[in-house]
């Protein structure tokens, strides 16, 4: 197969929807659909009456028609529900989740992609962070039924995710490590998924995707390559400049004088290391401009990620006022990214735009009542008894002391779970007419924006990336006759349906 010059990069809760996916993909570049989340991002879509009949019409596809009715019944309401009722819950994972959550999980992630692969030819890939570990497994098989081609991860170290990958294929139970706070030097715990027990009969054989990794550094890729339980297939390198959660900065932190984290010349990609490893790499974080993936090109990478830019143009999830706030910014040229070492649950630094309304006001951010109702960013922990409880530094600061946190972690935590939701349209209504609050993540590439508005324009299409991207990319050829290929390789078909409902 072709190796993509693009790789749009899978962002947020729902930003990088099956709509913008879709839309990449049919260019003949690599469209990435979001995994996070999304058994609550399709059970909401659901409960809003599903307007336009796509989510139905993808669970008629999934191969189990009783495992799609259940879901439908529990969450599908005609019309939607009543303006200002809140939705309805989802069952959170965790190490043995219940048949509900794993049958949620499963369609949801399948739902995602077969959308993102309806009508055309073109590749789609699906990402998930490493942190992110209860969910995986169902998480994964849902999309390999759907026949993802790419699985990207990061925010980790995915060593385990190429085997599961080869037994999830194959239709064979399969495990990973879950990583547990305060467990014993001795004591391991493993999340399980077996693909025969979930269908109920003998499970198909199913085509292995790609695996590409998210890194930091070519130390990181080289031990992925050598200790992973499988086959890495490539990597995306990406810098401290790209959106979202970025890698600390190497050594002891330190802070600038807007608290952010200093990154310095250890913290920049060995790319003479990378291009030793032997296999492709694509660079990501302020690589997004024609000039940038001339650059990769020329450094031996096979292309560029890009976010920010697909971020903003009219198929990304993101609610189109929040598109429009950004992109006035971008064109008074006062738009501003901080990377804080806080906002995240996680630990990772993670980037905010500021935007007024979001989070990052500092009001908006004091009028929130904590609360973990979502729970993908909780940590496992293990109790004095043995057994395993959950907790998030961004929960409610009693609760997480009383579960053995120190009030201290807690200090300026974001609850990234809903406020991404409430970036695409989903917020969870609180009571009294309160909603959540959006959070949004951008890199420092939006001030770079600019070009795909000229000319007065307010908006763009995912089209226009991509033809802006590739503008003028005639060096090497190979990369211009590839990008050609793609384009052409994606042809519209019709997608088979695997099942009813």
């Amino acid at each position: 197969m072709l190796a993509p010059v693009i790789i749009q990069g899978g962002m947020g809760v729902a930003v990088s929807s099956w709509r913008l996916a879709r839309a990449v993909s049919r260019t003949g570049q690599l469209g990435v659909v979001s995994g996070t989340a999304l058994d609550a991002v399709v059970s909401r879509r659901l409960q809003l009456g599903d307007p336009d009949g796509h989510v139905r019409r993808a669970i008629a596809a999934f191969p189990n028609g009783d495992i799609a009715r259940r879901v439908l019944k529990k969450y599908f309401v005609e019309g939607g529900i009543p303006a200002g009722q809140s939705f309805r819950g989802v069952p959170m994972a965790s190490l043995e989740p219940s048949r509900a959550c794993l049958e949620l999980t499963v369609v949801a992630n399948f739902v995602e992609v077969w959308l993102a692969k309806e009508g055309h030819r073109g590749e789609v890939g699906v990402n998930y962070l490493e942190k992110v570990q209860a969910p995986t497994l169902p998480a994964l098989y849902g999309a390999l039924l759907a026949g993802a081609d790419y699985v990207l991860m990061g925010a980790g170290i995915p060593r385990s995710i190429p085997g599961a990958l080869d037994r999830l294929a194959s239709g064979e139970p399969c495990e990973l490590p879950l990583d547990v706070i305060d467990r014993g030097r001795d004591e391991s715990f493993a999340l399980r998924f077996d693909p025969h027990e979930f269908l109920g009969s003998e499970p198909p054989q199913l085509e292995r995707p790609r695996f590409l990794a998210i890194v930091s550094s070519a130390t990181l890729a080289s031990m992925l390559l050598k200790k992973s339980n499988g086959r890495v297939d490539g990597f995306v390198v990406e810098g401290p400049t790209a959106g979202g959660h970025n890698a600390p900065p190497r050594g002891a932190m330190q802070l600038n004088d807007r608290g952010e984290p200093v990154y310095g010349p250890r913290d920049a990609a060995d790319l003479a290391a990378f291009r030793e490893l032997g296999v492709p790499f694509w660079l990501a974080g302020g690589w997004g401009t024609p000039d940038g993936l001339h650059r990769a090109l020329d450094e031996g990478a096979a292309g560029v990620q890009v976010g920010t830019a697909f971020a903003l143009c009219n198929e990304s999830g993101l609610r189109p006022e929040l598109r429009r706030q950004a992109l006035d910014k971008v064109r008074r040229g006062d738009a501003e990214i901080v990377t804080d070492p806080q906002a995240s649950p996680t630990g990772f630094p993670f980037k905010l735009l500021q935007l007024e309304g979001s989070l990052t006001d500092s009001q908006v951010y004091s009028q929130r009542e904590r609360r973990c109702d979502l729970g993908y960013l909780r940590r496992a922990y293990r109790r004095d008894d043995g057994t395993l409880g959950w907790r998030c530094a961004a929960e409610d600061v009693d609760a997480f002391v009383r579960k053995g946190g120190a009030a201290d972690e807690c200090t300026g935590r974001q609850c990234l779970c809903n406020a991404l939701l409430a970036n695409v349209g989903l917020a969870q209504r609180t009571g009294d007419d309160a909603v959540e609050p959006p959070l949004v993540t951008c890199g420092d590439a939006i001030t770079g924006l600019a070009p795909l508005l000229a000319d007065g324009r307010t908006e763009y299409a995912a089209e226009d990336v991509v033809d802006y991207l590739l503008a003028g990319v005639e060096r090497p050829a190979a990369a211009t006759a590839t990008a050609t290929a793609r384009r052409e390789a994606a042809q519209p078909r019709q997608p088979e349906t695997t099942g009813s409902v």
